[in-house]
């Protein structure tokens, strides 16, 4: 049984949920623009939301592609392992994250597409993730161009590209 208003019980949960993003922002040692990427490891509530929408708004803002060229060193290994991650949810984050980065960078993704696609390969021989991965090398490839196509087939070589 609650004794609070309808108001009270909304701003407490308001303040919760601000103290767990500060609580969030304040558990990695990273700089602030790449602690959401660190984040996409995460397994819990609500620190998986967090990152999830944390990296999405991160790559939304103006002029997002200049702010993220020079994380992009930073960016990789966290895709990376998250791609690698054995939780399911990890993976999809991790590749939706992907995908999203890699329409705002674009061909500034192709020299980091080497260290993720391993990742990438062996998840896309599951049945499971078959055509996920397959959707994320499409998306990989138009925005990253020709060159990314070479370096695709150079790691998957069962991958078909969209132009042909």
């Amino acid at each position: 049984m609650s004794h609070l208003a309808p108001q009270q019980a909304s701003c407490w949960f308001l303040e919760i949920q601000m103290n767990v993003l500060r609580l969030y922002t304040r558990r990695i040692k990273a700089p602030r623009s790449s602690s959401v990427g660190w984040g996409l490891k995460e397994t819990r509530h609500p620190y998986t939301f967090i990152s999830q929408e944390g990296f999405k708004e991160m790559l939304s803002v103006e002029g997002a592609a200049q702010k993220t060229l020079p994380l992009l060193p930073r960016l990789v290994p966290v895709l990376k392992g998250a791609l690698a991650h054995s939780d399911d949810d990890v993976f999809r984050r991790g590749l939706r994250a992907l995908v999203q980065l890699s329409a705002v960078v674009g061909f500034w993704l192709n020299g980091h597409l080497k260290h993720l696609l391993s990742s990438l390969s062996k998840r896309q021989m599951s049945k499971k993730f078959k055509e996920q991965t397959m959707e994320a090398l499409q998306k990989l490839e138009q925005h990253g161009g020709k060159e990314s196509l070479t370096i695709i087939k150079a790691k998957i070589p069962t991958y078909s590209s969209i132009s042909s």
